[in-house]
């Protein structure tokens, strides 16, 4: 489930237009090439979170933000857009529900070469369908 909710979120969040005219790359994996700024899945990692009526995960994500420059207003209004976006995904997803989504913390970090990073975790519960 976690492989999928992964590839699901970077998905969804590619999908916004704000977020398109914004950011340069939003992938699952860091980047390797292409200029800030950048979003991707700095880590994720996953644990039972199964009940007696079904399978389920509970899967931290975290995403890192990567910009270049001095003024944060970027950076700033990319953040808003992602929280934004995250709250309006759909509980309903392809082989499993989402039950909870959960905001668990934030950093910033000044990198060299005027990199700033922001790291967004998420706590997600999901529950594996059971029609399938």
């Amino acid at each position: 489930m976690e492989s999928q909710f992964r590839t699901d979120l970077i998905t969804w969040l590619s999908d916004d237009p704000g977020l398109d005219a914004l950011i340069n790359r939003i992938e699952e994996e860091s980047p390797l090439e292409g200029q800030p700024p950048t979003l991707s899945i700095a880590s994720s990692a996953s644990a039972d979170w199964s009940s007696k009526s079904g399978m389920g995960r509970e899967v931290r994500v975290a995403l890192e933000l990567v910009d270049r420059g001095d003024q944060a207003a970027t950076i700033t209004r990319a953040i808003e857009l992602i929280e934004l976006r995250i709250a309006a995904l759909s509980p309903d997803q392809n082989g499993y529900r989402i039950v909870v989504t959960q905001f668990i913390r934030s950093r910033a970090e000044r990198r060299p070469r005027s990199l700033r990073a922001v790291l967004l975790e998420y706590r997600f519960r999901l529950l594996k369908n059971t029609t399938e």
